[in-house]
This record gives structure tokens, C-alpha cells and sequence, in this order.
């Protein structure tokens, strides 16, 4: 068994999180990844908590089994090095604000006329091109400027961030998924090419419903909540001990869901379709939760799930590290130190790829320049 992208090098200059994330995903299925970092500084998460043993578990979840060299590309002697690694390499990702590494002698352009086969991945807040290029962004401003916060939270109250950090994970996934597509491409060609994600493009780029519903309606959509605008019955509803959800998401489900609660709606031409029912969908909860606030979450879950019907717990991120599916699915790994001991929890890979190993450890995340020593024998190998 391999790893698909063995024998691949990706000279990785990003920080934080969208970039990062890029080149998770491609250590985790198999590429080298050489992290280009400042000197005495490093990536910005280094410094995040929480901490243990003074290292980061922000960083470390983030950057495991890459290796660390740190450069300074205003200087002589380290541009030379960095020069060395653009040949080696088979991907340069980067997440700079677009004009600094132009003024590094280090922009596509430059690049791509040196070393014609590199593939030239670049995440930033508003992309490359436009009248806002230069303007610097982090999560909380595209969710917000993307259109996202105005869609997340209930009806009537303050728009809301998505509590994960979907600004950059999904710039970070489609830069991931660009750079395949050039790898790919290069095969055929034997030449790089330029991958430019916004972080502001991949928010409308996920807001599939609300582009829908705008364009149709010239009526943009408003929070609603844990409850889909589109397709009913599907939220959140009240047992006795509390929250869980359900998602009938079409009319056949709607009927096996009318028949575990024993509610004579499947018929009825408020609740009969979809679009009904969502013209419906307040009156539709009050019926429903009529039944459920009866008996309790797992009574619900546990007889729903029995009769097909999609159907689960709200549950904290401590209860999902714990979940069998999630365990079963190695979906927790452990981050190990440089002696092999366990350091951290992290989230695994979630692409499971046939004869392709998926161990439940990872290798430790690198030192500050703590591969300078090996990634410049690997140099003087040629």
C-alpha cells in the first residue's frame, strides 16, 4: 500500500489556517511538505493556545509530519536556499496578500519563467484580481462580506459566524483540490500552472439555496435558524430532555416519519409536497413536537433511526471525539512527539482511499527550522 501523492514536494510558505489546511490534505495523502517559515517567528499559530509542553495544539493539528525551515527571503544567502527548493519542488503554495512576494521576485510570473514546472497555489482574502486584491481579510470578514453571517443564526436576532472557521477551510479545500487539478494537467503538459483562490469567492461558492432563492425571488434569505429554507421538515425539534434533529428531506421519508409518530399528515394537503409543507413549516413543528415532547431524545432517535428516516443528536465536540461511527472512521488520530509518545488529538483524514494506509498516529509537527539540517542534505543530493 502507498500514499497516492508519494514522491511529490510541495514548498509550503502559508500561516495560519486556509493555507495550512491546503497542505494537510496533501501530507496527509502523501506528499512531502516543507514548510518555509520566518526566522525566531514562524507560523502565527504557534503561538495559539491551548499549549502543552509550551507547543501549540492548534499548530500541531495543523501541521503534523511536515517539515520546517525557516528563511528569510529579504536575505542573500537564504533566497539562494529557497531558490534550491523552488527547483526541487512540484508545488509552491502560498497565502500572502497578492504584490508581496511580486516585490520578492517571487510572484507567478517570476516563478513560472524559472521553473516552468512548478504549480503555483495562492489563497488569499479577495484573490489576485479585482478591485479589492489588496485588501487584507481573515475569516470573520468574508463570512460576513460573502454572505454567510447573514443566513446563520435565528430570525430576528444579530447575523452570527459559523462557529468553525469556514472562511478558510473552504478556500483551504478548493485550493487543495486546484492543485491536484494542475498536477494533474501537468502530466500532459509538463508545465505549472497558477491557482488563485479567493477566500471571498468560495463563500458564495457554498451558498447554493440562498443564490438560488435570490435569484428567483429577488428576495435574499434571512436567518432561520437550525431549519433549512428550503426543505421541511428539516431542524431542529423538542423531546422531553431536550434538542435533537430530524431531516425528512423528501415526501416519501415525510410519510415513514408520519407514520413513526402515528401523525395522519402525509395526506394533507398543507403537508401533502415539499413546497407545502415549507409554506407549512411552523404550524408542521408545532404538530410534530405535540408527539415528540413525550418522551425523550434517544426514545426518538432510536425509533426514527429504526424506520429509515435521517435522524440524530446534537452533540458537543467532546461527545463527537468519542462517537463509535467517528472511532470507527479513525477520525481521531494521535499527534505524536519526537520521542513517539502521544502529544495531541487531531482530526483525521476524512478521504478514505482504497489501499491507501490510514494509521491512527500521525508524525510530530516540526520544530521552528528544526529540518534545516535534513532538507539541505536532501539538496546537496540533487
Amino acid at each position: 500500500m502507498s500514499l497516492p501523492l508519494r514522491g511529490y514536494t510541495i514548498l509550503d510558505l502559508t500561516h495560519v489556517l486556509a493555507g495550512p489546511f491546503c497542505t494537510q490534505i496533501l501530507s496527509d495523502m502523501g506528499a512531502e511538505i516543507i514548510k518555509v517559515e520566518r526566522p525566531g517567528i514562524g507560523d502565527d499559530t504557534r503561538a495559539f493556545p491551548p499549549f502543552k509542553d509550551k507547543k501549540s495544539a492548534y499548530f500541531a493539528g495543523l501541521n503534523h509530519g511536515k517539515k520546517s525551515i525557516a528563511l528569510d527571503l529579504h536575505a542573500d544567502d537564504d533566497k539562494a536556499i529557497f531558490e534550491r527548493l523552488l527547483d526541487r519542488a512540484d508545488v509552491l503554495v502560498e497565502n500572502f496578500r497578492p504584490g508581496v512576494l511580486e516585490r520578492l521576485g517571487y510572484g507567478w510570473e517570476a516563478v513560472h519563467a524559472r521553473f516552468p514546472q512548478i504549480v503555483y497555489g495562492a489563497v488569499s482574502g479577495f484573490g489576485h484580481t479585482g478591485p479589492d486584491a489588496k485588501r487584507p481579510a481573515y475569516d470573520m470578514v468574508v463570512q460576513a462580506r460573502g454572505g454567510v453571517m447573514s443566513i446563520t443564526g435565528e430570525k430576528g436576532r444579530e447575523p452570527v459566524r459559523v462557529g468553525a472557521s469556514i472562511g478558510d477551510i473552504v478556500a483551504g479545500m478548493f485550493l487543495c483540490q486546484g492543485i491536484l487539478a494542475a498536477l494533474l494537467d501537468r502530466q500532459r503538459s509538463g508545465k505549472g500552472r497558477k491557482i488563485d483562490v479567493a477566500m471571498l469567492d468560495s463563500q458564495l461558492a457554498i451558498l447554493e439555496h440562498a443564490v438560488a432563492i435570490t435569484s428567483i425571488t429577488g428576495k435574499p434569505p434571512v436567518p432561520s435558524g437550525a431549519r433549512h429554507p428550503t426543505i421541511t421538515p428539516f431542524e431542529t425539534f423538542h423531546a422531553s430532555d431536550g434538542l435533537f434533529v430530524i431531516a425528512a428531506g423528501n415526501d416519501k421519508l415525510f410519510e415513514k416519519l408520519c407514520v413513526a409518530l402515528q401523525l395522519p399528515l402525509a395526506q394533507d394537503e398543507r403537508f401533502a409536497t415539499n413546497p407545502a409543507r415549507c409554506e407549512n413549516a411552523r404550524l408542521l413543528k408545532r404538530l410534530i413536537e405535540a408527539v415528540t415532547l413525550d418522551q425523550t431524545r434517544a426514545h426518538w432517535i432510536a425509533k426514527l433511526t429504526n424506520a429509515g428516516i435521517p435522524t440524530g443528536p446534537i452533540q458537543d465536540v467532546g461527545q463527537v471525539m468519542k462517537d463509535p461511527q467517528i472511532l470507527a472512521r479513525n477520525m481521531v488520530v494521535d499527534v505524536l512527539d519526537k520521542y513517539g509518545r502521544t502529544a495531541f488529538k487531531a482530526a483525521g483524514n476524512p478521504i478514505k482511499m482504497s489501499d491507501c494506509p490510514d494509521l491512527p498516529t500521525r508524525p510530530p509537527a516540526p520544530d521552528l527550522d528544526g529540518n534545516r539540517a535534513e532538507i539541505l542534505r536532501w539538496l546537496e543530493k540533487g
